[in-house]
C-alpha cells in the first residue's frame, strides 16, 4: 500500500475537505481529489461525498485506525529525531490568531530575522487548534484560558479589555469617560460566535439601541473604529496607532496569552530560540 495516498487520506478524514487536505499537504486540489480515488478503486470506497464533505464509511473508519497508528509512528520518529537538532537552523512553524499575526508578528519577525537569518519563520494564521503531534506546527500563540494538556510552554501576559474609539469620532461626538456615558454614543456590536463572549452579550442587551453596526471578527471590528463608524470594546492587542483607548472594560475578564510547543521539540535549538524570543517581545 502506497504510505502517500495514506497520508492524503488521513489529511482529508482531518479536514473533511479536498480543499483543507492540499492545504495541509501543500499539494493541489486536483492531485489531491486524483490521488483519493485512485486509493478507493485500490481498497474500497473509504468516504460519503455529503455537500462538499468527506464523512467516513465503515471501511474508512477502520482504515482511520490503521492509518493513525502508523501516521503516528511516523510522528514519533520524526519528532525523536528533530529532539536531536542542535543547529540554530532550519524552519519553525508558528500557528497564531489572525488579531497577532496582522498587528504584532510582523514587526518583531523582522528585528528576529536580523538576529537569527538561518532561522526561517512560517507563519500559520489560524484561530483554529492545529494537530502539533504530526508537527503542521512548531510553536502555538494562543489565547486560552486552558491551554491543551499534552503541550508545554507558559502564559506570556494577560490581556485586557478597552474601550476604543478614533479621533475622527471623538471630535465629531465628544469623549465618554465611562460605561454609563455610552448611551449617548453610536456603538459597534458583535454578531455570530461573538455574541458567546459575555462582553458583546452584555452590550447588545443594554445598548441595544445604540448599536448601529456589527461583526462576527475582531480585526474587522478595530477596522471599523478606525473608518470612525462608532465606539467597540476591543483587547488591547488590537490596538493600533490610528485608535484612541477610551477606558478600561473591567467587566470582561482578561485574556491568557500563552506560547507553546510539543514536549518532543522544546529542546531543538531553533524553536527554543524562537520561543525565548518571542516570551520576551510578546510579554512587553
Amino acid at each position: 500500500m502506497d504510505w502517500n495516498a495514506l497520508k492524503i487520506f488521513f489529511a482529508i478524514t482531518q479536514s473533511k475537505t479536498l480543499a483543507g487536505a492540499a492545504l495541509s499537504l501543500k499539494m493541489s486540489h486536483s492531485t489531491v481529489y486524483r490521488r483519493i480515488n485512485e486509493f478507493e478503486e485500490e481498497v474500497g470506497r473509504l468516504f460519503e461525498r455529503v455537500n462538499g464533505h468527506y464523512e467516513l464509511t465503515q471501511l474508512g473508519d477502520e482504515m482511520l485506525m490503521h492509518a493513525q497508528a502508523i501516521n503516528n509512528s511516523f510522528d514519533n520518529v520524526e519528532r525523536s529525531i528533530a529532539g536531536k537538532d542542535m543547529q540554530p537552523k532550519g524552519v519553525v512553524r508558528i500557528t497564531a490568531p489572525s488579531s497577532f499575526s496582522y498587528n504584532l508578528l510582523p514587526q518583531h519577525l523582522a528585528k528576529f530575522n536580523q538576529l537569527y537569518p538561518d532561522i526561517k519563520i512560517e507563519l500559520l494564521v489560524t484561530n483554529l487548534a492545529l494537530n502539533m503531534t504530526n508537527r503542521l506546527a512548531d510553536i502555538a500563540i494562543r489565547v486560552t484560558s486552558t491551554p491543551p494538556e499534552h503541550l508545554v510552554g507558559r502564559e506570556v501576559r494577560r490581556i485586557k479589555w478597552g474601550v476604543y474609539a478614533s479621533e475622527n469620532y471623538l471630535t465629531e461626538h465628544g469623549r465618554p469617560h465611562d460605561l454609563n456615558a455610552l448611551v449617548d454614543h453610536r456603538l459597534i456590536g458583535a454578531a455570530g460566535q461573538l455574541l458567546n463572549r459575555r462582553v458583546f452579550s452584555t452590550l447588545s442587551t443594554k445598548y441595544a439601541q445604540n448599536i448601529s453596526q456589527s461583526t462576527d471578527d475582531l480585526i474587522a471590528m478595530s477596522c471599523m473604529v478606525k473608518s470612525g463608524l462608532g465606539i467597540a470594546i476591543l483587547p488591547d492587542d488590537l490596538n493600533q496607532a490610528s485608535m484612541i483607548r477610551l477606558f478600561t472594560f473591567d467587566l470582561e475578564k482578561e485574556n491568557q496569552l500563552w506560547i507553546l510547543t510539543h514536549p518532543d521539540l522544546r529542546k531543538v535549538e531553533r524553536i527554543k530560540i524562537v520561543m525565548k524570543y518571542l516570551n520576551e517581545v510578546l510579554a512587553d
